[in-house]
Parts: C-alpha cells; structure tokens; sequence
C-alpha cells in the first residue's frame, strides 16, 4: 500500500512507467502486459506538497529495464540501449490529477535552459517507493521564445498497431494534445517559469535505484 506521508526534500525515490494504466475507460480486456513496469529509474525529490511533486532525474541516474515481451518492434523500451541519464538532469513539475509534467531540459556548458518539455503522461499514482505512470508518446515542445511543436504526433497509430494503446486513448491523447496546445497559442504557462533557473545540489548525481524497485515497494 502506498506511504500517504510527503516526501522530504533531498530523498531518493522511484519512478516507473507502468503499461496500462489510462485516464479513461476503454472497451475490451486489458493487455497481458497491463500493470507491469517497464521502466523504472531514481528521482530526488525537490518538493512534495498539496498542489506539486517536483522531482529531478539527476545526471548519471540508474535505468533499469525488468524483463518481458514488451509492446514494441523490438520487445523493449525506448530507452533500453540507455544505462542512465546523459545531460544536466531533468525537473519534473507535476500536480496532482493531471495527465502531463512540465520538464525542465538544460544544455551547454553554461546550463542555459534548452526547452520545457510537455509530456503527456497519466496522473501519478504514489506507491510505498515512489510513484508510477504511463507515458502518452506524445509532446509538447515549448522553446525559450514560447514558440512550441507537437513531437510524436505521427507516431500514436504505431502505437495502436503495436497494441500499446487503444484507437480510444488515441483519441483521448490527441485531444488533450489540442487543448494544452490552444492554451499555450493563448499565452498562458501554467507552470511556474523561475524553475527554468533552479540548480540541484552537486551531491545529486550517479542516484542509484533503491531495493524493491521492481514491484514498488
């Protein structure tokens, strides 16, 4: 059962991506696949409250795979040729009940802020080691010049061809896609733009995964 006390600031916990989990109802059995976690990697936590978890996937943070006949051509997750985080790390902004986070991506050796990185992704849901959620593929990318692009856009109906998502979470994705899109094209940043300048402790680096990660505790 999941731990219903905040996070501390500074603390180690998991972060996993899940399949199966959705934000709507669907028609027809779930995947065999459904509830299991593909993915699963470190995260500090910045800060943990009613309106926000802010966690950070520091450099050199530990990936981890668990085995299975994964939903894609090749049987495994994107990232699976990756060990750990490449970069300056990654700030994830996140609210309860809503199905995206604002990533924070740096780069350069001055840090300069390279994008904030709308991904679409199932609410958290917290377990006893941290929280999980299902990534939606597509993005938003939002450029310092509040220009921004859909990625992954031409991708979701591989998805449905690999049997990852439903036609109807498609639609629901898309949709959302749409109206985070029209929100932005209306000026609005729902997000708090000083995190664009927060800088982790040096000590957060090379985060290791805590025991029981695979099942989340």
């Amino acid at each position: 059962m999941a731990e219903s006390r905040r996070w501390e600031p500074g603390e180690i916990i998991v972060r996993r991506e899940v399949l199966g989990l959705s934000p709507i109802e669907e028609a027809g059995s779930p995947p065999s696949f459904a509830g299991t976690s593909w993915f699963a990697c470190p995260v500090h936590v910045v800060e943990d409250s009613e309106e926000q978890l802010v966690t950070f996937i520091s450099p050199g943070a530990e990936f981890a795979f668990p085995d299975g006949d994964w939903p894609t051509p090749d049987g495994r997750h994107p990232w699976g040729g990756r060990s750990a985080w490449v970069g300056h790390g990654c700030l994830m902004v996140q609210r309860p009940g809503e199905h995206h986070a604002i990533w924070h991506l740096w780069e350069g050796p001055d840090r300069s802020l390279a994008c904030w990185y709308v991904n679409l992704q199932t609410a958290f849901r917290r377990t006893a080691l941290g929280y999980d959620t299902q990534d939606l593929e597509l993005d938003i990318v939002v450029l310092p010049d509040g220009t921004w692009s859909f990625k992954d856009l031409e991708v979701l109906d591989d998805r449905v061809a690999e049997g990852r998502y439903s036609g109807e979470l498609v639609e629901w994705v898309v949709a959302l896609g749409n109206q985070l899109g029209a929100r932005l094209d209306a000026g609005e940043r729902w997000w708090d733009p000083t995190w664009a300048s927060w800088t982790p402790d040096p000590a957060w680096a090379d985060a290791p995964l805590p025991e029981g990660w695979a099942t989340g505790g």
